[in-house]
């Protein structure tokens, strides 16, 4: 029942988001250029400490904690933490942004939740609950809606990033009959799959795991996947990697439909 704990602190977390975001706030550069506010680091502060008593076994690599120089060590499991997931959106005041919570073990996304509080809605999934999204009224859980991912109509709806789009994103698409694009901020895209409501997620940019375990175990939980552009799955805990940083992603591409993934892989493009 992991799910219903895991939702409860994404909840918590939260109520600190909205409580800043009602009123104003400053915005400061991190070391890597960007954006964090005290929205996000309330609101890791108050999901940290839950997390922690809920599984004292299992390690948390949380996105503010690791930008201050915090890294846990290696472990096989553990909850990756974003806290506030598009704080571009968050000080656009859009709406776009959400909690992320996954639990990962073996490297693979087991759980997650993902949670738009503007938005009132939430998405939670794991292998062994299925998925579902709700409503979120006065901080509470409305009734669950099992969601699942759509097969692949012969013309796609393409999501990608309102805040981070390129021009390589859009030209990778050509490869495929792409209906229409939808822009949406953070973890909402992979919910857009899951829920059905897209086909096809490409980043072809720089994304940092806790970006997208949550979202992507909640369309894992759909029958959705996850794979790198050579289709091979995404994998988390990343460590020493000779390319890049710790718990940096590869460029990557989600499919409400596996035999997408399969066919990509397939053609070796």
């Amino acid at each position: 029942m992991i799910l219903a704990e895991l939702t409860a602190i994404a909840l918590k977390g939260g109520e600190e988001i909205m409580a800043i975001y009602a009123i104003s706030f400053e915005t400061q550069e991190k070391a890597d250029t960007s954006p964090v506010t005290e929205a996000d680091l309330r609101c890791e502060a108050a999901m940290m400490p839950l997390l922690e008593k809920l599984a004292p076994d299992v390690v948390i690599v949380a996105e503010e904690a690791v930008s201050a120089g915090h890294v846990p060590e290696e472990a096989s499991r553990l909850f990756l933490v974003d806290p506030l997931d598009g704080t571009k959106e968050f000080v656009g005041r859009n709406g776009d942004f959400t909690v992320n919570i996954a639990l990962v073990e073996d490297s693979i996304p087991i759980a997650g939740v993902v949670y738009a509080p503007a938005l009132g809605k939430l998405w939670a999934g794991s292998a062994s609950e299925g998925a579902f999204k709700a409503d979120v009224v006065g901080g509470k859980l409305g009734e669950r809606q099992t969601i699942s991912a759509c097969k692949a109509p012969q013309r796609l709806v393409a999501v990608g990033s309102r805040s981070h789009g390129s021009a390589e994103t859009k030209q990778w698409l050509k490869r495929y009959e792409v209906e229409s694009f939808v822009s949406r901020g953070s973890s909402l895209k992979f919910c857009l799959l899951a829920e059905g409501e897209a086909s096809i997620y490409p980043r072809l940019g720089r994304t940092m795991e806790w970006d997208t375990a949550a979202g992507d175990a909640v369309l894992r939980a759909a029958g959705g996947t996850v794979t790198t552009l050579d289709g091979v799955p995404l994998r988390y805990g990343k460590r020493r990697q000779t390319s890049d940083v710790d718990f940096a992603n590869p460029h990557f591409v989600a499919f409400a439909d596996p035999l997408l993934a399969t066919k990509l892989a397939e053609s070796g493009v």
